[in-house]
């Protein structure tokens, strides 16, 4: 079954003003060219499974751990030609997790166990409408995306539903952000050709697309993604005058 959930497409639509399409996770059966020529924009959700570990040269995973392997064969080619067609990316937690390996960056599987470290996991005690609230801050570095996003604010807070987070950032990532006790929140790629922005948390839910952050993130995707669709337009109207 190839599924989305509904806080995502709803979010995509009313906050970034674009029509969400569901990429099924079909591996090696894309043909990832002619798909990538074809998108405004790709944004990359959460989910459960992890990124299998031999994707960034991690142990084997503990028994149990739940992973996607047609999700890992789509995702990762996918964001690597995404980036080189210079397509915007907005990636939310699993999806920055992808977005580091398949740029050569390491994750943590289970980074709740590492010393000094405090629990990032979803607290499946609470209702599912109250899991998506603010639990920690996140200090945002200076001169990058995410100052800029926020108005120039250092520091905000948001929620936290993950295991697994990225331990060794990839080279072209920059860290925009990070947890009050050094998780990686957010990265970005300055030397990218368009739009690419990772975070850990969730601000697609419909409180947190409430938070200025969450609703400035998505307007700057969607702007980027209208961008993106009106210059490809315009050198299509120029190859075929031509």
């Amino acid at each position: 079954m190839h599924r989305v959930g509904g806080n995502y497409a709803e979010a995509i639509c009313g906050a970034s003003g674009c029509t969400p399409v569901l990429i099924p996770a079909l591996g090696e059966d894309h043909c990832f060219d002619t798909l990538v020529e074809r998108l405004d924009g790709l944004f990359l959700t959460g989910g459960a499974p992890n990124v299998e570990p031999h994707h960034y040269g991690g142990p084997p995973s503990r028994k149990g751990t739940l992973h996607d392997p047609k999700r890992d064969a789509t995702v990762l080619p996918l964001i690597r030609k995404t980036i080189e067609a210079g397509v915007p990316l907005f990636a939310v937690c699993l999806g920055v997790q992808e977005l580091n390996v398949a740029l050569g960056g390491t994750l943590h599987p289970l980074v709740h166990e590492l010393p000094g470290k405090n629990e990032h996991r979803m607290d499946r005690t609470l209702p599912m409408g109250e899991r998506h609230h603010i639990r920690h801050p996140i200090v945002i570095s200076p001169g990058g995306m995410m100052e800029e996003l926020t108005g120039g604010e250092r520091e905000v807070m948001v929620n936290s539903l993950h295991a697994q987070a990225i331990d060794q950032p990839a080279e072209p990532l920059l860290v925009e952000a990070v947890s009050d006790d050094g998780v990686v929140e957010a990265v970005s790629m300055p030397t990218a050709k368009g739009f690419v922005l990772g975070v850990q948390w969730h601000p697609e839910g419909r409180e947190p697309l409430k938070w200025p952050l969450s609703a400035a993130m998505f307007e700057a995707f969607g702007n980027a993604c209208r961008d993106h669709c009106a210059a490809r337009d315009r050198a299509r109207r120029g190859f075929r005058a031509a």
